[in-house]
């Protein structure tokens, strides 16, 4: 017996009737409100990646009540959704996040409701450690790549403790070679920074940069003057995992936590950490001194004087 695979699309279920329609989008008055939604996130210039975030989050919730009008929606309901939508199907108390962060913000810009904005509460946040790899892995999965654009690309990561779409919106023009620094233009909250420029990296980046002689972005794609992709550049890390072995399910994120980590247990103050990452609360740079293992491997065990 054949089997067939097909896109899951709203066309093809209304096709073959898999799902009805109404019940894989909101009402009219729904689709509409994500419209307008989502105009008002862009001209408050909100990034593209919050703007797709809070609108798919508002659709689900306004999935859920299709067949309730918009300004008839309270607080209650909101509970019930958290229920019976997102307690029911195991999803994350992060994904629940975005959904309240969704749901204020949208309602914020609606007069006549009985939803109370401040009433919304918010599930408990979970206490997770960061994942932070040692100087030895780092430099296992630095060294990994022949291929000297892919080591360029994390070893800077690291280097400067650099978010992905630091990397990638990097441009030559923000390599500071006299000063020693990076500039970092419009990053996370819509804010520029400076980072430290290690001399080592100055040296792999004029190398890289005679043999790639990139454009306008610091790391292109395979068309020149267009950014290296997010996904290609998660491809680079897990090529350099496979090579030295490494089985753990890092990421590229996890290159920025060791850089932090590692800063801390070399002596560097919290309030610089905070400056170098683009933290604007001190209270997320402090989860790191709960990874750091220098004051932990000083204390002996009791077990040692049995």
């Amino acid at each position: 017996m054949g089997v067939w695979h097909l896109p899951d699309t709203v066309e093809n279920r209304a096709r073959f009737q898999l799902v009805p329609l109404s019940h894989s989008l909101p009402s009219a008055e729904g689709i509409e409100q994500i419209k307008k939604y989502i105009q008002w996130l862009s001209s408050k210039r909100y990034s593209p990646n919050t703007i797709k975030t809070y609108s798919e989050a508002l659709k689900s919730f306004l999935i859920f009540y299709r067949e309730k009008h918009i300004t008839e929606i309270s607080n209650e309901d909101v509970i019930i959704y958290n229920n019976e939508f997102i307690l029911k199907n195991n999803l994350s108390d992060s994904y629940q996040n975005q959904i309240v962060n969704a749901i204020k913000l949208y309602f914020t810009t609606i007069r006549e409701t009985k939803i109370e904005i401040d009433k919304i509460h918010r599930p408990k946040r979970s206490k997770l450690l960061p994942n932070v790899l040692s100087k030895e892995e780092v430099k296992l999965i630095l060294n990994a790549h022949n291929n000297i654009k892919h080591r360029m690309m994390l070893s800077l990561i690291y280097s400067c403790g650099l978010r992905c779409g630091e990397l990638l919106a990097l441009r030559p023009v923000h390599i500071d070679s006299k000063r020693n620094i990076v500039l970092l233009k419009n990053s996370k909250g819509k804010k520029d920074r400076i980072t430290p420029l290690s001399p080592k990296i100055l040296e792999m980046l004029r190398e890289y940069y005679i043999l790639f002689k990139p454009t306008i972005y610091l790391f292109e794609g395979a068309n020149p003057g267009e950014p290296y992709s997010e996904k290609s550049l998660q491809s680079v890390l897990k090529q350099a995992l496979k090579k030295v072995g490494i089985t753990k399910p890092v990421t590229l994120h996890w290159l920025r936590h060791s850089y932090a980590t590692h800063l801390l247990e070399s002596g560097t103050d919290l309030r610089y950490i905070q400056e170098l990452l683009g933290h604007q609360s001190s209270k997320t740079t402090e989860i790191y001194t709960h990874v750091s293992t220098k004051s932990i491997q000083q204390i002996k065990s009791p077990f040692d004087n049995l």
